[in-house]
């Protein structure tokens, strides 16, 4: 045993360590994929797991990743032979049904970490991929009816072995894109991800001892539960419960049990799984789950496994929230983002300082593709969208953000739009519609104009909170629907929520129009000042704030 075994600097210091480490991870990826959705957007997660699989710290990214890594290194972790896993191996997986957790288009690629012959730990990321493959440019459509129509899969699968590369995955890997090249870079710079993050635990691991590495890793989760389990005690007990109707004319349902050690959420009422491409996995409600707990106990500290020991989950094998395959499960964010708010709208009531207004709440993913008019050669614009946060008791909501499940990204530049891909980017600017007004105002979402360069091309789009817009509280009122607007060259403009492969041509304008959050308070109690604040800011025309705020200027 070494002297610093029990030493709680040294454990602090290896935890700061791996956290170090994600975020290196995380850098290399950023710094040498191929697809903007990944080197701009950010629509990736690095993460750090226990030889189990558990989560031990996450890097930068979008939160609902941080869930995800576990979950996939477990399966695995269960489905290999312990002797079988070897120093330089490589695993991935994609599938939701197979460890993936989300849908085709993110692969996540993992790899055993050893120290003095003893597997210690695993490195894992998760990427968005422009295109594997499916019945659909960019392997998402709304039409699909059957998973097997929206890319390849992979059933967590290895595809390094002991650092050589198994190189007839590759080739098929390759040959099912539309974007061979892309995906190939993409998949190996996530393959330099886990590696250097493999390399830095292994180092670390050898200059502390094996021992006092993992009783580090082991005890920083433990903490994590304590903190969770301390910051429940200011959470209102009791059962809360919630029916909201969705876009579609069904209705979610949920219920949430909070006592002095648990947090149940039940989903078990709710609807069969849809034909179509709007299911998510169970795996997936949970990393909801963990998004939304994790916000109302200790948010600033670092997630692991231990934060999220007092969730319990309940779900309905073959409903919307657990789907059975082989539904297909493309757009499980818009499904997971349903649970995350009628979670929040449940508890906003009963937590106030903690709680806002509704927000937007849609990724609105637009996917616009077609043949570089310069390059001759098959793009495709992935592009989460940004919206309006609502507004809270005493301040109103932020603008332009990203949804609740998409947090720490970014959008594409328009530089980076108009030199890679087959559009121009005529504007982009907040939304000043009506919607959102409160005594505190919910944030602007935004208005955000494409203009096809490519002769042909596509548009597949899929956004919720179209029918029903954020929702409001204390009489505020609620914000405006996320919308896409088709306008063509020539012919009348046409507006979508979902659409799947709209044929587009050159001088068309697909037009993003997202919501405003939802207000809180009455309009009439606002501040005067902040009226003329917003009249001279350009988001409000005097006429409206007569109309609305019944303001006297």
């Amino acid at each position: 045993m070494t002297s610093h075994e029990n030493d709680p600097i040294t454990q602090e210091i290896i935890q700061n360590s791996l956290q170090a480490a994600a975020d290196e991870m995380f850098a290399a990826m950023r710094k040498t994929a191929m697809s903007s959705i990944i080197y701009e957007v950010l629509d990736m997660g690095t993460g750090i797991l226990d030889h189990r699989g558990e989560i031990a710290c996450s890097g930068a990214g979008i939160p609902a990743f941080v869930g995800v890594l576990d979950k996939s290194v477990k399966v695995v972790v269960a489905k290999f032979d312990p002797a079988d896993i070897r120093p330089g191996d490589v695993y991935a997986t994609n599938d939701p049904y197979y460890g993936g957790v989300t849908h085709l288009n993110d692969i996540i690629v993992m790899m055993p970490v050893f120290a003095e012959g003893t597997l210690i730990a695993w490195t894992a990321n998760i990427a968005h991929n422009s295109d594997v493959g499916g019945m659909a440019p960019g392997s998402l459509t709304g039409e699909a009816t059957e998973i097997f129509q929206e890319g390849l899969r992979l059933p967590a699968i290895r595809i390094i072995r002991e650092g050589v590369t198994i190189d007839p995955v590759f080739e098929i890997i390759k040959v099912n894109s539309r974007m061979p090249d892309v995906l190939e870079g993409d998949v190996w710079a996530a393959i330099a991800s886990v590696r250097i993050g493999a390399r830095r635990l292994t180092e670390l691991a050898l200059k502390y001892g094996v021992a006092t590495f993992q009783r580090a890793m082991a005890g920083f989760m433990d903490f994590g539960e304590k903190v969770s389990r301390k910051a429940m005690a200011g959470l209102p007990k009791g059962t809360f419960e919630l029916t909201e109707e969705q876009d579609d004319g069904t209705f979610y349902n949920v219920r949430i049990t909070i006592t002095d050690d648990e947090f149940v959420v039940d989903l078990r009422d709710n609807p069969d799984q849809s034909k179509g491409p709007v299911n998510t996995s169970r795996d997936g409600v949970m990393v909801s789950c963990q998004m939304l707990f994790k916000s109302l106990t200790d948010p600033y500290s670092p997630a692991n496994e231990g934060s999220f020991r007092p969730i319990r989950l309940l779900t309905r094998e073959g409903s919307v929230f657990h789907a059975k395959e082989p539904a297909p499960i493309g757009f499980y964010y818009e499904i997971e983002l349903r649970v995350y708010d009628i979670m929040w709208r449940c508890l906003a009531p009963h937590l106030p300082a903690k709680l806002a207004s509704g927000h937007f709440a849609s990724v609105c993913g637009t996917f616009i593709g077609g043949i570089h008019p310069d390059t001759g050669r098959q793009y495709t614009i992935i592009e989460p969208q940004i919206g309006g946060w609502g507004a809270r008791a005493g301040a109103d909501g932020n603008s332009a953000m990203f949804c609740g499940f998409h947090g720490e990204t970014y959008n594409c530049p328009a530089e980076v739009n108009e030199a890679r891909n087959g559009v121009f980017v005529d504007q982009m600017v907040l939304n000043t519609g009506p919607g959102g007004e409160g005594e505190f105002t919910g944030g602007r979402g935004i208005i955000m104009d494409y203009r096809v360069r490519a002769a042909t091309g596509f548009l597949t789009a899929g956004y919720t909170r179209s029918k029903f817009p954020a929702w409001a509280m204390e009489g505020g009122n609620e914000g405006s629907p996320n919308l896409v607007e088709f306008i063509p060259k020539t012919g009348a403009p046409v507006r979508y929520s979902f659409v799947s492969g709209l044929q587009t041509h050159e001088g068309d304008v697909i037009r993003v129009m997202t919501g405003n959050g939802g207000g809180y308070g009455h309009p009439k109690d606002r501040d005067p000042a902040r009226i003329e604040m917003d009249i001279k800011n350009g988001i409000l025309t005097p006429e409206r704030a007569r109309e609305v705020y019944g303001w006297a200027g």
